[in-house]
């Protein structure tokens, strides 16, 4: 869990969210459990967790599926221009190599969930995109959104050129390929043992006609500014989340959690109110990611479960559970592990 805690904006939650809904998925189920407020993603100064990112992304998966090239769909609509300051630091890069450097210098600016690493390779460029720290039921998804995200950003910044010379997935090829043909323009190929997206090099090292080396210095001061803001912002929440999640059995109360932070509870209050949530926010974050863990394997009932959460009695944890997904424990259980 606290692998997630850095933030980000909320465009792409409502890229996403408008994507499923498109698709018919109600909105209440595409933000069940992720904290976002329907509100909170027509707000562009919000800021949320890539957790509750990929909270989102895992009921997206839940409960679409079956939509073939759903990733793919969903990667499509990143243009540049929903990275900010990033986007133009990118557009204003001299080549397309020292734009994707630039991306990957700041990551965590972008909404990418993969752990992506780029390697030359004589005359050509490795890019693989690692999901193995993501849950497996969201893998896929996210490894085909990320790839094509960076496509269509590609597209957008230098269009002129096509650099792509093989794409490899890790998930086995789908029923139907035509949309990651027609999209990539080639054939991937599936199966593989990691996603990597292979470049020609030489295309990669052509001047853009965007060059401004003033303007993609403004715009990478700007991400550093933005960048380090949110890496200080993060660290209360994280924290706090952090603490009740060890503790989750007892359920630390507010007050003891801001003696423990060497902090009185109002300043604890005032401070997660400026990084856009609450402790009672978080204490339901943590609960709600504990009882699916739990609720996913096989060995503990609803009443141990909401023991180990801290609440007084079973009622009050299926309670709880109702309010955050629509459904019963049991009824989510059987959902996660339908063998049983």
């Amino acid at each position: 869990m606290p692998a997630w805690d850095f933030q980000r904006n909320v465009d792409s939650a409502r890229i996403l969210t408008d994507l499923a809904t498109e698709m018919g998925l109600a909105e209440s189920s595409v933000l069940a459990g992720t904290g976002i407020r329907s509100t909170d993603l027509r707000t562009p100064e919000t800021v949320i967790e890539a957790r509750q990112e990929l909270r989102l992304i895992a009921n997206m998966v839940e409960n679409l599926g079956d939509i073939p090239a759903l990733g793919l769909l969903a990667g499509q609509r990143y243009h540049f221009n929903v990275f900010g300051a990033l986007g133009f630091a990118m557009v204003s890069s001299r080549t397309l190599h020292e734009a994707m450097q630039t991306g990957l210098r700041y990551v965590q600016l972008t909404f990418a969930f993969c752990r992506v690493e780029l390697r030359d390779r004589g005359n050509f460029t490795h890019i693989r995109f690692d999901v193995d720290d993501l849950p497996e039921a969201v893998r896929a998804f996210v490894a085909v959104r990320d790839i094509a995200c960076l496509v269509t950003l590609q597209r957008d910044i230098f269009s002129r050129v096509s650099p792509q010379a093989a794409l490899h997935f890790e998930f086995d090829q789908p029923a139907d390929c035509t949309p990651f043909e027609t999209f990539f323009d080639r054939q991937p190929v599936f199966g593989c043992s990691n996603n990597e997206l292979i470049l020609d090099r030489a295309q990669l090292l052509e001047p853009m006609p965007q060059a401004s080396e003033l303007a993609r210095s403004a715009a990478e001061s700007q991400c550093e500014a933005l960048l380090n803001q949110r890496l200080h912002r993060a660290g209360l929440s994280a924290r706090v989340r952090q603490h009740l999640a060890t503790r989750a059995a007892e359920m630390p109360s507010m007050d003891s959690v801001a003696q423990a932070l060497n902090l009185i509870p109002r300043t604890l209050r005032r401070r997660l109110l400026q990084e856009s949530t609450s402790f009672a926010e978080l204490r339901d974050e943590v609960r709600q990611t504990l009882a699916d863990e739990y609720l996913s394997g096989l060995k503990l009932s609803v009443e141990q479960v909401s023991e180990r959460l801290g609440y007084s009695c079973p009622t009050s944890f299926i309670n709880a559970y109702k309010r955050w997904h629509g459904v019963t424990p049991a009824a989510r259980r059987s959902r996660l592990n339908p063998e049983i």
